[in-house]
Formats: C-alpha cells, sequence, structure tokens
C-alpha cells in the first residue's frame, strides 16, 4: 500500500478559538450576564483573557487531566472556560444546574472534579451541595469583586483570578485525542453516564457543524444558543462559531419569550438554537407583539421532535427552520433538516412533510437501522428499526462505565441510539420514537411522536404528550395528556375527527386527561418517565373490550 507523503498537526480546541480571533476580528460574543447588564467582547479579547485563565487554573493547583466543574448559564465566561481548560490539557465538565442534588453529588463524585466554577444564580446549589462535596474542592463565583455575594461557603473571584495574571499563554501541543470536555447525559434510567469527548472529535465536529449549517452559521452570523452551553456543548456552537466567523449572542439566565425576543430584536440575531419548549415562548410573544424579531430568519430546533405546527407556525412568518437531531454521546449533531436545492421549491405542505423528518446525515455521522435481532435494513422509508450510528464524534463508550459501554455498542463498533426510526431513499431521517416511548397494543406498535404532532395543531391545545396507559387486553393503549391553550378543552371526539384523516382506528387514543404543565426533564424535553409514573393506576374508558 502506498502511503501519502503529508504533514500529520494534531487537532486541538484552542486552535478554533486562535483562527476566530485572527481571522475573524470583530466578531464578538454578546452575553446577558447575572450581575444585569450586556457585555461585549471580540473573540481577540476573548483569546486574551482566556490565557489569563490558563494561568489563573494552574494558580489553583489544577493540571492536565483534572476535571473542571461548572455550573453555569450561556455566557463569555462560560465560554471562557471551555478554552482555557481544554487549552491547557484539563476537562471541562458542564453540569446542568436542573438536576437534582442527589444526580449532582454522584456527578461530581463519578467525574472526581477538583473545582467548580459558578454563576452568582447558583450559589444556593452550591451552599447545599457543600457539606457532601469532598475537603478541599475549590469554589469560584464568576463575577467581579463588586459582586461578590455573602456565602456561608468559602469562595474565590473569577475576575480577581483572572486580573493576576498575563495574557500571553504558551498554549502546549496535546496529544489530539486527549480529552477536553465532559457531559453526562439526563433523563435515563440509572446513574447518568458520561460522554467524554477529545480535542480531536471537537474539533472535527465544529468542521462538520460548519458544513452542514452554512445557512446560519458563517462570517458574519449572529446566533442566540438558547440551547445552553451544559447541554451538550450548546450543540458544538462555542466550537463551530470562531471557526465561521459568527458571533455568539448569550442569553444568560433569562429565557422565557419576551426576554428572548427584546435580546434577539435588539442584537439583530439571524439564527437561533433551542429545544421546542423554548420557541412554544417566543411563539407566544412574537403572536403578542404582533411580528418577528428584527432580522431573525432561522431556527434550529432539536432536543426532541418539533411538531409540524411549530415548523409551519415559523415558516409562514418567513423564518426558516431547520430540524436537527443528535445525541450527548454524538457531540451533538447527527443529521439536520436543510433542504436540498431540488426540494426548496415544493409546495409548502411538501416542504412541511420533509421538514418535520430529522433531515439527513451530516458529514462524519453514518446511520443503520436494524431489526430486533441485529440485522440491518433497508432505507427505503418503509423498514422501521432501531437507529445505530458511528463517526469520529461519536462515543466508543461511556467515561468509566464499562456496563454500560458493553449495551451501548455493538460487536461491529456501532452505537445504540435506543430510537426507533425509518430512512427514506433520499437518505432523510423519520424517529419514530424513543424505543421506551413506543405504546405496543395487542402486539402492533403506536409511535406517539406521530400522534402528537397532529393533536398539536389544534387551536385548543397548547402542549401535549401521549403516553402509554396500562390496558388489561391490548397490554398498553395510548393516553393523550394535554395542557389546554384556554378556557375550552379538547374533547376526545374532537381528537377523533383530527386523528381519521392520518391513522388507523386501532391507534387513536383512547383518553384525554387535562394538566397545567407538562413536567420536564433537565434539558427541557418533555419527560415522558414522570407522566407514566403519574398516570400509572390510570383506568383507561372500556373503549376497545377487555
Amino acid at each position: 500500500m502506498l502511503m501519502g507523503q503529508m504533514m500529520q498537526r494534531p487537532l486541538l480546541v484552542m486552535d478554533l478559538l486562535k483562527f476566530g480571533a485572527e481571522t475573524h476580528k470583530t466578531a464578538e460574543i454578546v452575553s446577558v450576564r447575572c450581575e444585569g447588564d450586556l457585555h461585549r467582547q471580540t473573540y481577540p479579547e476573548t483569546l486574551d483573557r482566556v490565557g489569563q485563565l490558563g494561568h489563573a487554573l494552574e494558580a489553583l493547583g489544577l493540571s492536565s487531566g483534572d476535571r473542571v466543574a461548572t455550573l453555569a448559564w450561556n455566557g463569555h465566561r462560560h465560554f471562557e472556560l471551555y478554552y482555557a481548560c481544554a487549552g491547557a490539557g484539563m476537562v471541562c465538565h458542564t453540569i446542568n444546574p436542573r438536576l437534582s442534588p442527589e444526580q449532582m453529588l454522584y456527578i461530581l463524585g463519578h467525574a472526581e472534579d477538583r473545582v467548580v466554577f459558578f454563576d452568582l444564580t447558583f450559589l444556593p446549589i452550591i451552599e447545599g451541595l457543600k457539606a457532601h462535596l469532598p475537603e478541599g474542592m475549590r469554589f469560584i463565583c464568576m463575577t467581579d469583586r463588586a459582586h461578590m455575594p455573602e456565602a456561608s461557603v468559602d469562595l474565590l473571584c473569577y475576575e480577581d483570578l483572572l486580573a493576576a495574571q498575563d495574557a500571553t499563554y504558551d498554549w502546549p501541543e496535546l496529544d489530539e485525542n486527549t480529552a477536553c470536555g465532559l457531559c453526562y447525559t439526563s433523563g435515563t434510567t440509572g446513574n447518568p453516564k458520561g460522554a467524554l469527548y477529545s480535542h480531536r472529535s471537537s474539533v472535527l465536529h465544529a468542521m462538520y457543524t460548519g458544513l452542514a449549517l452554512q445557512t446560519g452559521l458563517y462570517d458574519g452570523s449572529r446566533i442566540l444558543p438558547v440551547v445552553p452551553l451544559f447541554h451538550v456543548n450548546a450543540w458544538g456552537l462555542p466550537y463551530a462559531a470562531p471557526l465561521m466567523g459568527a458571533s455568539l449572542i448569550m442569553p444568560g439566565p433569562a429565557l422565557d419569550g419576551a426576554s428572548l425576543f427584546k435580546l434577539m430584536d435588539g442584537e439583530k440575531v439571524n439564527s437561533a438554537w433551542g429545544v421546542p419548549t423554548v420557541w412554544l415562548g417566543l411563539q407566544g410573544e412574537i403572536a403578542n407583539q404582533g411580528r418577528t424579531p428584527d432580522g431573525l430568519n432561522q431556527v434550529v430546533i432539536g432536543g426532541s421532535a418539533a411538531p409540524r405546527a411549530m415548523i409551519e407556525g415559523f415558516e409562514s412568518q418567513g423564518v426558516g427552520v431547520c430540524h436537527a437531531w443528535g445525541m450527548t454521546e454524538m457531540s451533538p449533531i447527527g443529521t439536520t433538516g436543510i433542504l436540498p436545492s431540488d426540494a426548496r421549491d415544493l409546495p409548502f405542505a411538501d416542504r412541511m412533510t420533509l421538514q418535520a423528518k430529522q433531515g439527513r446525515r451530516v458529514f462524519g455521522c453514518e446511520l443503520k437501522i436494524v431489526d430486533e435481532a441485529g440485522k440491518a435494513l433497508p432505507h427505503d422509508g418503509e423498514a422501521v428499526g432501531e437507529l445505530y450510528v458511528r463517526g469520529n464524534a461519536i462515543v466508543s463508550g461511556y467515561f468509566n462505565n464499562d456496563d454500560a459501554t458493553a449495551a451501548a455498542i455493538d460487536a461491529d463498533g456501532w452505537f445504540g441510539t435506543g430510537d426507533v426510526a425509518h430512512i427514506d431513499k433520499d437518505g432523510f431521517l423519520s424517529i419514530q420514537d424513543r424505543a421506551k416511548d413506543l405504546i405496543k397494543s395487542g402486539g402492533e406498535w403506536i409511535s406517539s411522536i406521530d400522534i402528537e404532532n397532529v393533536v398539536m395543531a389544534h387551536p385548543e391545545v397548547a402542549n401535549c404528550a401521549v403516553i402509554a396507559a396500562p390496558h388489561p387486553k391490548w397490554d398498553e393503549r395510548p393516553l393523550l395528556v394535554v395542557v389546554p391553550a384556554g378556557d375550552t378543552k379538547i374533547m376526545l371526539d374532537d381528537v377523533n375527527v383530527l386523528m381519521e384523516p392520518h391513522f388507523a382506528k386501532w391507534q387513536w387514543p383512547d383518553d384525554v386527561v387535562f394538566v397545567d404543565a407538562l413536567p420536564l426533564t433537565a434539558t427541557g424535553k418533555v419527560s415522558k418517565l414522570i407522566l407514566r409514573q403519574t398516570f400509572a393506576d390510570y383506568q383507561l374508558p372500556d373503549l376497545r373490550g377487555t
């Protein structure tokens, strides 16, 4: 075999920021801070502060391989930690503040974090956890001296740490397989599982993302990551943005529809990224204002399936929707819904049918679906099976968890996602459901997502979820849980009218129940686990005979 004669240079995270600072000097990070102000800094200014922070981390006694925990919103200081930790050979471990104290303590212990950097908002969490954490753990409040809070815990001040340091840092040339980030899954059974990202995987993922999402991620674009930095690295934006020359508009703690609208409007955001529950709030504010935010022309929706009604609502207002799919274990983006050129002029209804799917794979991520025996199924849009993935930005195992690794990786090295899907001949992925959320009625499968998408189009429905309720004859039947949009409630007969054009009668929900709000997971998805627990003893009406 004839081998190429080319240089081999390590793919390192710090090179992304260096490139951004050198090539995209006017791109900026705009941050709504917990102190109440709006802060701005360019990528060159950010690189200087990251150098100061690198020295500060060393001054704290940290060294290569140490895990550095963060408990923070989207803002420039959190971004700085991403790069300073990675650049110095450490691991930035983002923690979701919406987790329970028990889960946080497990994650902090499992990761063996040495220090915790946190935003002002989360001081009560730190004070509550302190007694259960190891002696010697350090806590750094991410603010300046003027805003340092009174606390029952010994705190260091972030800005004081940086002020004492030089901005010039001789970043080491690391092995590209060195770990740089750690993120734990949430919403799974058992303890959270850690995905340990490498420099190589993170740089490649940034490149894949830039290629796949050029409609919103480009030199001069202004992107609002509503998806948190503690949720799978804000879908890779901290790495992709400086590479592509995009500015990041960081929303801080204010994620309600009115606050997001105001920030988008004022900062001329053209692309915003987040989960469906966030966009419900923004769409409500758009209705209140009678217009979309100035400049907004794209939303990227992921985390869970976007209802077709939501996609149609944005598209009809001139805001393009990119429906994407991925997982913590995938860095996370696996597919994006940017339509190919030959589909962009299709009639509106046909385009919406395509955009309701999860899109096509990004370069670097391979997809396959398999049956219960593990046999690969055709990509014909008909065959349905469990979705498996492989690629350079996908985990080969879980951090310090051999049992979970063995359960997730098949004999050929593919990762099992737990999603049930089909893939059509053009490569469009359609997630039918999480395997655990499918409803098995009389031996036949019913997709909860498909029913939800139809019901969400009804004007009397603000939000909804479909779960399996036990049935003595059919094993499970669909139960529709609805958050009403107003005082009028949708009745089962109304649901049946919606169902009739789309589903066989045996697939229709057997009952409708109403709640004030749907429970959410720590990452803002609807928690069907909690709903199943809540309605575990619910008695369905005897519509189909026992």
